[in-house]
């Protein structure tokens, strides 16, 4: 068998965005495939089909938008409820 999965993850020193990382990894049996990385801008591949997937996605401008901006749509709102909440 195989199993695939997507992890995506906000890092974080402060409430303010510029101390935010966001990261969205796919895996393949437990390899990681490509990622997106809030602070590279684009996604990266790593190995030969995340490297043709990644060239794939990064020339979707509306896919890099849509990304690019998880750090503001989806970090944001979270940390400052669990940021403030501690």
């Amino acid at each position: 068998g195989f199993m695939t999965y997507r992890l995506s993850r906000c890092d974080f020193n402060s409430t303010e965005l510029k101390d935010i990382r966001f990261t969205d990894s796919y895996y393949y049996n437990m390899i990681e495939i490509i990622r997106f990385d809030s602070n590279v801008g684009t996604f990266v591949g790593f190995t030969d089909f995340g490297v043709k997937t990644a060239e794939a996605w990064n020339n979707i401008p509306a896919r890099l938008a849509t990304m690019r901006a998880q750090k503001g749509t989806y970090c944001k709102p979270n940390i400052d409820v669990r940021y403030h909440n501690l």
